[in-house]
């Protein structure tokens, strides 16, 4: 029997299957999805099974025998096996990359397996017995040494002893120290008859034990109940009366409890969507639905509701949300309405919490998985429903390798366990909606508020008339009123800036120097906390100079705004405001973002500043005005998406306003008030903005009418990144056809990052059937060659930004 490996080295040469034996003892035990220990080179590395076969190539003597078998019940399955094949075509990386994304950190560390009982020992094989004694937990290499695997895999199946990971310096699993009585009561009794006079406390416990033969307490608990020491237990413990066990418990991701929902009365629209959602469903239909809702439209009303419909029939359901602030309330929501039957997977969690919700959704003991783009991996085997919330969000691209859109990723298994796609937004990517105007996605609208209000009214302020008024404020004059008003009036308010930190740059009046990052092309942002400049792309971090670094002038001085400096000014304009700052900086500690949202949610704040964390998903009632402080950040972007992504923002910041009884106001601060991004953002409607923004893209020849190819090349030399980049080129010049558009290479929009200077080049195209070859090549030269010379290379094949 021949195992078919993909070993854990990511390099061109061993990006194939390796042949391996199966050794006689693991024949009956090995599956496609295991993990397995191989001899690779002159060590032990890690590998995953992926198929079989009775041949090799390898001629005889040669071949090598699996080492070690880690897994029992295989991590992946047969659909996550096939699914990294499609996904190292799809985006052009590693097998191995596309296996290891698919798994938890804990099962890619260094972990040791124990073996667990669930039954009374002596229900087991014998064999086995012997291997147990009297403990609860045993190691596997003890079951492995002793050659009881087999018998191990048929205690596993009939559920008596289960395998867990524990995993060294990262996630372990949790385990909760129980005292266990002595199973027989007559054994009791008479060590009680036999003990001394002296020992009261422990001959009361003995005693008491007697009642209570086989249970299982709480030490700290059970010393409490009987008003004994800890000593007093550990007493009776060694007389034999009970024995101390560890038992395996799941670590609690949630911090506080909800309250059971039950569901609402739908819209007219929303009934609609519902049903048709529902008959694809049972239809068994790959069905992608893109559910375009105005923000407050009830679009997670329509998601609970299929949930349940799937539910119903036994099925499960992956929620996706972009961003890690959304989770907490997301969560909430979907807890609330299926109690314990939800587990949470985004990267705000612990290695350990991350490793339990795994294992809850391997094990099927939940339905639903609500997280970030990550959970789109779940490993759930029943799939009824997939969700995308906000999905025109960029987080759900992953940027590093490989470099997987969520969506993508979602309509894949979709078609795989034949169920339907809920592509759900407001403001849906342009590519979504075209797709559904041709027809390639069921578009269902949501045109009303669920609750009938109207949508907030949006005032532009067009912040060069307040300079020619002599308002040097970074608040507008209509913006400080509403602020006042809603102060007296005691309700919320909104304020969003998407940039962090107390100012952008730091700039001498003299000679003009702007403090730059040593490592790289970006200028130092400060930050009045720590009295610091600091980059926001490697980390670098220098105290903040008095003098200017280059002509020793004293007149060194701070421009450009941060939420540091908004807060700062809103204490100093309105003391009276209790302000609360959401950003990067403020949330870095576990579960800030849910203590913020806590605190503003319980009125603690009357102002909630942040950055583009806070533009979506918040449902607060009492929010009734909502600032944008410069709605020009994200519009000037050397980025083909820069209007789209300004829009969708601007809507979903305004749609935080005015969600329930209280009518809501937006005042948007902005130097271009011409622009179409934002002249169409007042009114938030989607339609004009997606008609002038597709002409946009056709006459510049950009998605959705093209696709687009980003290949990036970089050096710690600049002339060797501008020479490799210029080979790619001519390249893949030279390989595909003449309709082909090529842009560069030019260097990119910050051409140095942590030392290494970076070019792209770009490729567009309609149709272009030599393009993954001639890019398979590329990499192959690069892979083979260009590697050694320290050059790195990336191909994106759907970049969200350039």
């Amino acid at each position: 029997m021949i195992a078919k490996v993909i070993v854990d080295v990511s390099a061109y040469p061993v990006d194939r299957p390796f042949d391996y034996g199966v050794p006689k003892q693991l024949v009956h035990l090995v599956e496609a999805g295991s993990r397995v220990k191989v001899p690779f080179g002159r060590r032990n590395v890690l590998g995953f099974i992926v198929g079989f076969s009775d041949t090799t190539d390898v001629p005889a003597g040669k071949l090598k025998d699996i080492a070690e078998l880690l897994d029992l019940t295989p991590v992946l399955t047969a659909e996550m096996l096939e699914m990294a094949k499609w996904m190292t075509q799809k985006t052009l990386c590693y097998e191995i990359d596309a296996l290891q994304v698919m798994l938890p950190n804990a099962l890619r560390a260094k972990y040791e397996k124990k073996v667990v009982l669930n039954v009374a020992v002596t229900t087991l094989d014998e064999s086995l017995q012997r291997v147990f004694g009297k403990r609860q937990i045993s190691t596997y290499k003890l079951f492995e040494k002793e050659g009881l695997l087999a018998p191990l895999k048929r205690a596993i199946r009939d559920g008596q002893v289960e395998v867990i990971t524990a995993v060294k310096q990262q996630g372990k699993a949790k385990t909760v120290r129980k005292i266990k009585v002595h199973d027989d009561k007559f054994f009791l009794q008479e060590l009680a008859e036999s003990m001394g006079a002296r020992a009261k406390k422990q001959l009361h416990v003995v005693q008491w034990m007697s009642e209570h033969a086989g249970e299982e307490f709480v030490p700290a608990e059970l010393a409490a109940l009987l008003d004994v020491s800890d000593a007093v237990l550990k007493g009776v413990v060694e007389r034999g009366a009970a024995s101390f066990t560890d038992e395996e418990t799941y670590r609690d991701p949630f911090s506080k409890e909800v309250q059971a929902t039950n569901a609402l009365t739908l819209t007219e629209e929303q009934q609609q969507a519902l049903t048709s959602i529902n008959a694809a469903y049972d239809a068994k239909r790959a069905e992608t639905f893109l559910l375009q809702g105005v923000t407050g439209s009830g679009k997670t009303e329509v998601y609970l509701q299929a949930i349940q419909h799937v539910m119903n029939e036994g099925k499960q359901s992956i929620v996706l949300v972009p961003e890690i602030s959304l989770t907490p309330q997301m969560t909430e929501r979907f807890r609330a309405r299926f109690g314990d039957k939800v587990a949470v997977m985004h990267s705000a969690l612990s290695m350990g919490e991350k490793y339990d919700e795994w294992r809850k959704v391997q094990r099927g003991e939940v339905s639903v998985v609500v997280g970030a783009r990550s959970a789109v991996f779940a490993p759930f085997t029943n799939i009824g429903l997939i969700i995308l919330d906000e999905e025109h969000e960029s987080t759900y691209k992953q940027e590093d390798t490989p470099r997987y859109h969520a969506r993508d990723a979602a309509i894949w298994r979709s078609q795989f366990y034949n169920c339907p796609v809920i592509l759900g937004s407001a403001t849906p990517a342009l590519e979504s909606s075209a797709r559904a105007q041709k027809g390639r996605y069921t578009l269902l609208k949501l045109t009303e508020r669920a609750k009938q209000q109207a949508l907030p009214s949006v005032e532009i302020v067009d912040m060069r008339n307040e300079l020619h008024k002599g308002n040097r404020s970074m608040f507008s004059n209509a913006l400080a009123q509403g602020i006042r008003e809603r102060l007296e009036r005691g309700e919320q308010m909104v304020l969003f800036l998407n940039r962090r930190g107390f100012s952008s740059f730091v700039l001498c009046r003299d000679c003009g120097t702007v403090v730059q990052c040593k490592n790289c092309d970006i200028s130092l942002t400060y930050h009045k906390t720590s009295h610091s400049l600091r980059c926001h792309y490697c980390g670098y971090e220098e105290p903040m100079p008095t003098t200017c670094p280059s002509c020793q002038s004293e007149h060194i001085r701070f421009f450009g705004t941060g939420t540091q400096k908004i807060e700062e000014e809103l204490h100093k304009v309105f003391p009276e405001a209790r302000v609360l700052r959401m950003d990067v900086d403020t949330t870095r500690q576990k579960g800030a973002h849910e203590r913020i949202l806590d605190a503003f949610g319980r009125g603690e704040a009357d102002i909630l500043l942040g950055t583009q964390m806070i533009a979506k998903g918040l449902d607060f009632p009492n929010i009734t005005l909502v600032g944008i402080m410069s709605a020009d950040t994200s519009l000037n972007l050397p980025d083909f998406r820069a209007a789209e992504k300004t829009f969708q923002l601007l809507t979903q910041v305004s749609g935080r306003a005015g969600r329930h009884e209280l009518p809501g106001q937006v005042v948007i601060q902005t130097y271009t008030p011409e622009h179409y991004a934002i002249e169409l953002a007042q009114s938030q409607d989607y339609e004009p903005f997606y008609k002038r923004e597709m002409k946009m893209r056709h006459r510049f020849s950009y998605p959705p009418y093209f696709f687009v190819v980003l290949i990036q090349i970089s050096h710690e030399n600049a002339m060797k990144a501008s020479d490799y980049a210029h080979q790619a080129m001519r390249f893949i010049q030279a390989n595909l056809s003449p309709q082909v558009g090529l842009i560069g290479p030019t260097p990119a929009s910050i051409s140095r990052i942590q030392n290494r200077y970076r070019y792209q080049c770009l490729i567009k195209y309609k149709v272009e059937p030599n393009l993954i070859e001639a890019l398979k090549q590329l990499i192959r030269m690069y892979r083979t060659d260009w590697i050694k010379d320290g050059v790195q290379l990336f191909v994106d094949l759907d970049p969200s930004s350039i």
